[in-house]
């Protein structure tokens, strides 16, 4: 069998939000979508992302909704096939509305290029070549101690 992934981001406007990640290539799944939630298809079948208004999302959780445009909820990352694509996503959802988050990371094996959505939530467009991995993984850079550029 095989799974099914939704993931549920709370949304201040969800117009705008459906706009970016359609502008950014991906299809909203009508069956799933009506004034207060969007379902956008990641990979059909697979992974999906339910834009939901505040009201919506507030009816599946009694957490208060962060603010991730000055919290981090999570770092959302979606492969690509190789450098290019990383490039080409993270470059598309600059130029349709999306924010820099923080520099090219380039370990050798892994490429990765960060953005934010409208509502700041955190992307990651990123390649690995697998074969190329190290028996003993680098030190990442640490954000929090500054060695990785913040945002512009």
């Amino acid at each position: 069998m095989s799974m099914m992934m939704f993931l549920n981001l709370p949304v201040t406007d969800l117009e705008r939000s459906k706009k970016f990640y359609v502008d950014l290539g991906f299809e909203v799944n009508p069956q799933f979508t009506d004034d207060s939630a969007a379902c956008i298809v990641l990979d059909d079948g697979h992974l999906y992302v339910m834009l939901l208004t505040h009201d919506s999302y507030a009816r599946f959780t009694s957490k208060s909704i962060v603010d991730s445009t000055t919290a981090s909820e999570g770092i959302f990352s979606i492969s690509a096939d190789d450098r290019a694509g990383v490039d080409a996503l993270a470059d598309r959802a600059l130029a349709v509305g999306g924010s820099f988050s923080y520099e090219p990371q380039d370990m050798g094996f892994m490429y990765s290029r960060s953005f934010q959505d409208p509502d700041g939530h955190l992307w990651e467009s990123v390649h690995m070549d697998l074969s190329a991995v190290p028996q003993h993984l680098p030190e990442l850079p640490n954000a929090a101690e500054g060695s990785v550029s913040p945002p512009r």
